[in-house]
């Protein structure tokens, strides 16, 4: 007996130094860095202080958090990563399982009649008992690499939450601006039919050319077309916000408003920390599904060692079944599996280490495209406050020449076209600041979400050993 036994043991310490089952301990991978963000910085301030983590309240718009709070409750989209996590935290008991014994009970009957024989009756009762025994720790990898799947979907969440708190308030944004903008467009046509009414007395009277009063007419056709764009496109927002918050096309109203005046659009402070981008979810969730390939090429390397089970088996037999009870049989089985030769394993191995490869640059280029939505959000940002402020002031100049018309009307120096024309500029301009309001706060919106919309930092690790 002993000579099995020796060369069980040989036969295990050689395919133990054969195989390549150096598991190294996790780091996150190499990524390209930035020193500091492009935009100027007066003062450092910390990243818990920057943003919110209910940052759409600094809207001030008492509608839009309710909004909100509808279409986190209500979105079918994070309703789906909501069940992508129980999914994936039922899979780490699933998993965990591996290492646990299995129970098999069974019973039979035979029944038998031969010719000239006496019928034969027998009776059966067994049970089997087996465990693979986790001796290297080859299921604790594979519960440790279900667990960062099942972070990585906790982190998918928050990405698709951070996704439709920004949607919800960019749509809101543009059916106010578009609200705004059918107001303007309302008043245009109203001053332009005033127009359009001189120039019609002034034909009558051989004082304007035809021309002129087809002109204006198709000004008045071309606003009006641009007033039925509005309508349709305030429309189909509201049915894109409705899909966002839950409920079918058609079925939500949002009651006209302004947005000038109404929503304020928050200071972003300078000097931005780097670490904010730590907070992102998409690149926590591109991290956690490094660190899950990372444990399955361990799990992968573990499986070229030796396994070891049990295998326990108890049971019965009678011809009758008052007697089935009497008697047992008990027996214990252990059992080593040597993979000397399994080209499966290696191939596995060598799939999983590609596999690394794989996560670890979609992590590197989540990063990259991260870096690139914090400065364009910032560029834009910049911009196009700067782009307001000048459109504020050149509304400020319409408005002290408009006014200035008006006197000079009553003191007959001008003709009323030249007040409705004055007016048509203002209007023209008002407009444009409306857009550039709402192009701000769009870009805010942009920013606080590449930045990881108030996230808490997520240390990406394994839970413990």
């Amino acid at each position: 007996m002993k000579n099995p036994i020796v060369l069980t043991g040989l036969l295990a310490t050689l395919v133990c130094g054969c195989a390549d089952v150096q598991i190294k301990d996790y780091q996150r991978p190499d990524s390209p860095s930035k020193a500091a963000w492009s935009r100027p910085a007066e003062s450092a301030v910390s990243a818990a202080g920057t943003i919110s983590p209910r940052w759409w309240q600094e809207f001030r718009d008492p509608q839009l958090d309710t909004l909100v709070m509808r279409a986190v409750a209500g979105n079918f989209d994070l309703k789906v990563l909501a069940s992508r996590i129980d999914v994936a935290s039922t899979q780490i008991a699933e998993v965990r399982a591996g290492a646990l014994p299995t129970v098999d009970v069974g019973a039979g009957g035979s029944f038998e009649k031969t010719t000239r024989q006496r019928f034969a009756k027998q009776y059966s009762l067994g049970t089997q008992v087996s465990w693979d025994l986790d001796v290297w720790g080859q299921t604790a990898k594979g519960v440790q690499a279900q667990t960062a799947e099942f972070r990585a979907s906790e982190a998918d969440w928050r990405a698709g939450y951070l996704t439709l708190v920004a949607g919800v308030s960019t749509t809101y944004f543009q059916i106010l601006q578009l609200d705004e903008q059918l107001e303007r467009q309302q008043r245009a046509l109203a001053k332009n039919r005033q127009i359009l009414a001189i120039y019609e007395t002034m034909h009558r009277n051989g004082l304007a050319p035809d021309t002129q009063v087809m002109r204006q007419r198709a000004e008045i056709n071309r606003l009006t077309k641009e007033e039925l764009e509005l309508r349709r496109a305030r429309m189909v927002s509201e049915n894109a916000l409705a899909t966002l918050v839950g409920v079918p096309a058609g079925d939500l109203k949002v009651q006209p408003g302004r947005l000038l005046g109404r929503v304020q659009a928050p200071v972003v402070p300078a000097g931005l920390p780097l670490d904010l981008l730590a907070r992102r979810p998409d690149v926590v969730a591109a991290e956690f599904r490094v660190l899950e390939s990372h444990n399955l090429v361990g799990q992968a390397k573990l499986a070229q060692l030796p396994s070891i089970g049990l295998t326990g088996r108890g049971g019965t037999a009678a011809f009758s079944l008052g007697d089935l009870l009497k008697s047992f049989t008990f027996g214990l089985l252990p059992s080593i599996n040597l993979p000397v030769f399994n080209p499966g394993i290696k191939a596995r191995v060598a799939t999983s280490e590609a596999q690394v490869k794989v996560f670890e640059n979609d992590y590197k280029r989540t990063v990259i495209a991260a870096y690139e939505e914090v400065e364009n959000a910032l560029v834009n940002l910049d911009a196009h406050r700067q782009q307001n402020e000048e459109l504020r002031q050149q509304v400020e100049h319409l408005e002290r020449v408009a006014a200035q018309t008006q006197v000079q009307l009553a003191a007959g120096l001008i003709s009323q076209l030249e007040v409705f024309e004055t007016e048509r500029s203002l209007l023209a301009a008002q407009l444009e600041l409306l857009t550039s309001h709402q192009q701000v706060l769009s870009d805010t919106v942009t920013l606080y979400k590449a930045l990881g919309g108030g996230w808490a930092p997520v240390e990406v690790a394994n839970a413990g050993r």
